[in-house]
């Protein structure tokens, strides 16, 4: 199969084609994550405490599924783009072994630390109990996410993007359809409350691995595993990791940020906690699906880079942010127009709605801003630079909102807390403007821009 076409083709249709089933697939993921911490919410406020708990530890799990993904994905497509097909099969095989241990690893450490991380942020014993419930079941999973996670990555590597959306989308249904079977106990099925919500969730995600077998085995790729590259090669492990250990520190440190959030807010009320928690439920909408732009654009910039074709790689990061900050405009209306609306879908507590609705109005000045930081993040990993996006990530999760988020709410009570938010996006923004031209810059020096399209 040619995979020319990623350099030949008009920018903004293919990016459209690329971008718009992951968009889509994304959104649908999202709309999931929604729809089932509704249906948790109908069980009790506790349980919803309990999933917004758990939280960090999922996202960690996926952040190193997504991370060392992203770092096949790049080195994969940088080799297809270079002609060396057999260099990319070796990347892949690679890659996918070491997901699967990282899965093993991280079921056995979960099931023995989550007991303990639970009880650092509540002496709840109900919220512990149902934050128990939930996370055991979802550990089990972690090597079926690890496996999936990893197909979605080289079938994007390859453009394959319409049946990583086939195959996200089937994962999301079936899960959207189990949920209130599970949790309630509709038919035949005993209710199983939260339990139910992490049971309906694996198998989901063990649907969308089948799916993904069914067309690896029938629809032959570009890139293939293969048993001449299961020994691990020292130099394509490290390129791997160059790139996804960043990538993943990326799509951790917002469960480092929640933890830390979590531990700021309970000093305060449950409720701030909860609120905290649905508001990464509903930010999920925007950005997983400015993450379905970032997908579709990721294998475009590193093929195009490693083919040579710097002035299209610049093209497509200047589309791609237009598309993006297209997205952040729609959330930011939304959450300043109908905050209340968006917190009663989850609460009906007036505290929890009133703090709810606060928090939203303050958070979403920093959307369209954070454009420039989820784009360059995302270039930056495609084109290897990995620190440099770690470095974005590290500004917006971290360096810069947690002291603000400490200060303003020593200052401004609880409250004050959600301005940091904003804070951290614009101080994120200016750096990884920053960050991109020096690295323009040094290109133009080495005359790399000077090629046409």
């Amino acid at each position: 199969m040619n995979q020319t076409y990623m350099k030949e083709s008009k920018i903004l249709p293919l990016l459209m084609k690329m971008a718009l089933p992951m968009i889509i697939s994304m959104f649908v993921n999202s709309l999931y994550n929604i729809v089932d911490s509704i249906f948790v919410a109908k069980i009790s406020e506790n349980a919803m405490t309990a999933l917004s708990l758990v939280y960090p530890v999922q996202n960690l799990i996926m952040s190193i599924a997504v991370g060392i993904g992203v770092g096949i994905n790049a080195v994969a497509a940088l080799h297809l783009g270079a002609g060396e097909k057999e260099r990319a099969d070796a990347a892949v095989t690679q890659g996918m072994i070491l997901n699967i241990i990282h899965g093993v690893i991280l079921n056995v450490l979960g099931l023995l630390a989550m007991s303990w991380f639970l009880k650092m942020f509540t002496s709840n014993q109900e919220v512990i109990d149902m934050g128990m419930r939930y996370s055991v079941i979802v550990l089990c999973f972690s090597v079926i996410i690890m496996a999936g996670i990893t197909f979605e990555k080289i079938f994007q590597a390859v453009g394959k993007m319409t049946i990583t959306m086939i195959s996200l989308l089937s994962g999301c249904i079936i899960n959207i359809i189990l949920d209130p079977i599970f949790i309630f106990g509709l038919g035949p099925m005993p209710k199983l409350g939260i339990q139910g919500a992490a049971l309906a969730t694996g198998i989901g995600q063990t649907a969308t691995l089948f799916i993904y077998l069914w067309f690896y085995i029938y629809r032959p790729l570009d890139v293939q595993l293969s048993k001449k590259y299961v020994k691990l090669n020292r130099e394509l492990c490290f390129r791997i990791y160059s790139i996804g250990i960043p990538a993943t520190l990326n799509m951790a440190l917002p469960s480092v940020l929640v933890s830390a959030f979590n531990g700021l807010l309970s000093a305060f009320s449950q409720s701030y906690v909860v609120v905290l928690g649905i508001y990464y439920k509903l930010q999920t909408f925007l950005y997983l699906t400015a993450n379905g732009v970032v997908q579709g654009m990721r294998p475009l910039l590193s093929y195009n880079y490693g083919a040579g074709e710097y002035e299209r790689v610049q093209k497509i990061y200047k589309i791609s942010m237009l598309m993006i900050a297209s997205i952040m405009v729609f959330g930011t209306v939304l959450c300043l127009g109908i905050p209340g609306t968006l917190m009663k879908m989850f609460t009906s507590n007036p505290e929890t709605v009133q703090i709810g609705t606060k928090a939203l109005r303050i958070i979403s000045v920093g959307f369209l801003v954070s454009s420039v930081s989820v784009v360059s993040a995302g270039a930056f990993e495609a084109l290897g630079k990995g620190v440099q996006s770690f470095s974005i990530s590290l500004i917006r999760y971290v360096i810069v909102i947690i002291p603000a988020a400490y200060i303003m709410g020593n200052i401004f009570g609880a409250d004050g807390t959600w301005n940091a938010f904003w804070i951290a996006e614009f101080v994120a923004a200016g750096t990884a403007i920053f960050l991109y031209r020096r690295i323009l810059g040094e290109k133009k020096k080495e005359g790399c821009f000077d090629k046409k399209n």
